[in-house]
């Protein structure tokens, strides 16, 4: 059974946020602005926050997350976030990247790859603080 919550959000100008859960398929939710009619992943509203409070952290994935396209999903995701940084293969056979934006979008993320993609088995996660520099955008590198 579906359920929807309907929230104003009391900021000028107003957005109406849209939760839709439900047992048989994944959460949906939306953000929607009366006036412009315009539709946004709720993870975009974590990108509009205070840019004081970015976090930059080195995530390294193990399990099965090499050849099921982790890398690509990971862009994907990160970009959707609004993050910044970067994903790469390890000879080990773990993927390791670099997430850098806001507080709530980086746990997100971590989130997300504790799950992976449909064809990923994810057995560990190690998450580490880094000052390392993210660049200016989210991209693919190459094997370490």
């Amino acid at each position: 059974m579906a359920s929807t919550i309907i929230r104003v959000i009391p900021t000028q100008p107003r957005f109406i946020v849209y939760w839709n859960n439900s047992i048989s398929n994944n959460t949906t939710s939306r953000i929607f602005h009366p006036r412009c009619n315009l539709r946004h992943p709720l993870s975009i509203m974590a990108t509009s926050q205070d840019s004081s409070s970015t976090k930059t952290e080195r995530v390294v994935i193990k399990g099965r997350v090499q050849g099921v396209f982790y890398r690509n999903w990971t862009v994907d995701n990160a970009t959707e976030l609004g993050l910044k940084g970067w994903v790469r293969n390890r000879r080990d056979g773990s993927v390791e990247a670099l997430f850098s934006g806001s507080f709530d979008a980086v746990k997100e993320m971590e989130q997300r790859c504790r799950r992976g993609p449909s064809e990923a088995v994810v057995t560990g996660l190690e998450v580490l603080p880094c000052g390392d520099d993210p660049g200016t955008a989210f991209q693919r590198k190459p094997t370490v």
